[in-house]
């Protein structure tokens, strides 16, 4: 088995670095202390396993998670966790794998021989069940050189077409696969939905433009294209801007 090794804390790795190393038949590929880089090895490296921290600062374990199951072949996931063990007792009966500090060789092993893939699901049950579903602060782009990381900070809007959303950010604009309805629900109240296949960053929000025909268009700034607001998301744009 190939390991990539990401926890924030260099004695946390060093024990799980031992651990591994009793354990036998296993590589250990690297190691990474932030989500980031996490991301960055696990393309350049293809593990067949991450022992993932949860609670890291900037993008924490979760995130991780969820960016990489956008890739084709995602490794499997072994969460590495402070938590109580009564909160995980909720995702304890599904195939979501995780090692409760302080971590006990037999139960690395063990889950080591049993780790599976993460669905978006049961991501969600970990969320819950932790008692920690942060927001997302990044979305993970696939292309042909792997993974790129796009802060939601600098995000204009998402316009869905079919199978695809298209992404269209400061910098330009990718092709994701996530829903609106997800996309949604992960990233709360600084995105308004004004059409049914259009979410739209408020931040960037530069004016309304109301037509004579009663049409509604939102401008956002950094992009010249005017975006259609549908009939019946109107009048919630219209209460949210006091317009």
């Amino acid at each position: 088995m190939r390991v990539l090794i990401v926890d924030d804390e260099a004695p946390a790795r060093d024990r799980l670095r031992l651990q591994l190393d009793e354990i036998g038949d296993v590589e250990i590929l690297g190691e990474a202390a932030d989500g980031p880089r996490a991301l960055a090895l696990v393309t350049q490296l293809n593990p067949d396993i991450v022992l993932l921290d949860i609670r890291m600062p900037g993008i924490d374990g979760l995130q991780v998670a969820q960016h990489l199951a956008v890739l084709t072949e995602p490794p499997a996931v072994i969460f590495t966790t402070a938590f109580d063990e009564y909160a995980l007792q909720a995702f304890d009966s599904h195939a979501v794998a995780y090692l409760l500090k302080p971590i006990r060789a037999e139960k690395l092993a063990a889950a080591l021989a049993q780790a599976g893939r993460l669905t978006r699901p049961q991501l969600q049950q970990v969320a819950v069940a932790a008692r920690f579903a942060e927001k997302r602060t990044h979305i993970a782009v696939r292309n042909r050189n792997g993974l790129r990381l796009v802060p939601v900070e600098d995000i204009l809007c998402f316009v869905a077409d079919q199978k695809y959303t298209t992404l269209k950010h400061t910098q330009g604009e990718d092709l994701i696969d996530d829903s609106l309805k997800a996309l949604e629900e992960d990233l709360g109240t600084a995105f308004v939905r004004i059409h049914r296949n259009t979410l739209v960053h408020s931040r960037y929000l530069e004016r309304i433009e109301r037509t004579t025909d009663g049409q509604y268009f939102v401008h956002l700034r950094g992009t010249p294209e005017r975006l259609a607001v549908s009939r019946r998301m109107a009048g919630d744009l219209k209460d949210r801007f006091r317009i």
